[in-house]
């Protein structure tokens, strides 16, 4: 019957193939989250997993090459050591084609992040602080962390304000 069906409707030939086309697109794209969603990442953006955009959990982050340094920060006592995922690793891996993030916190605290900062050796997104994973009330689960005792660049207003903890999404921006 299912060959008949084909023979009689050559439009259903067409379905059929772009049933496949689109699954095949889909597998070029990102994998699902298994977990709970902690960052969302919309707007011009190559790779994705959702209508919604690119969608990750803590596994998918701890997949991607990682990051780990020990600095100051104005928000804690003592030097804290942090370990996350590059920026610039988190935009290649959804092939960012933008010029500057809008990054978004739980609480609709929001801020602007030219792309230029996403580089190796710059801000990662940190998930652990001192090896243990950041509630809420700790400023995670995500937060954007720059290596503040690298160099005096990023001990300034507009790095701090850029340092965005409950992050929840971001999406880029400009061409």
């Amino acid at each position: 019957m299912f060959t008949r069906v084909l023979k009689s409707s050559p439009g259903c030939l067409m379905v059929i193939a772009a049933m496949f086309a689109n699954t095949t697109a889909l597998a070029d794209n990102l994998p699902q989250p298994n977990g709970e969603v902690v960052l969302t990442v919309t707007g011009a953006i190559g790779m994705t997993n959702s209508d919604e955009g690119a969608r990750f959990d803590i596994p998918m982050l701890k997949a991607l090459p990682q990051t780990k340094f020990t600095t100051g920060t104005i928000w804690t006592e003592d030097k804290s050591t942090f370990q996350g995922v590059l920026l610039k690793d988190l935009l290649e891996k959804v092939d960012a084609k933008g010029t500057m993030l809008q990054a978004r916190a739980l609480n609709d605290y929001a801020v602007e992040i030219p792309l230029t900062d996403a580089i190796l050796g710059g801000p990662i997104i940190a998930y652990l602080n001192n090896g243990k994973t950041m509630s809420i009330r700790e400023k995670g689960p995500l937060w954007i962390v720059y290596p503040y005792d690298a160099k005096s660049a990023y001990r300034t207003e507009i790095i701090y304000s850029r340092s965005i903890w409950q992050l929840e999404e971001l999406t880029v921006t400009g061409d």
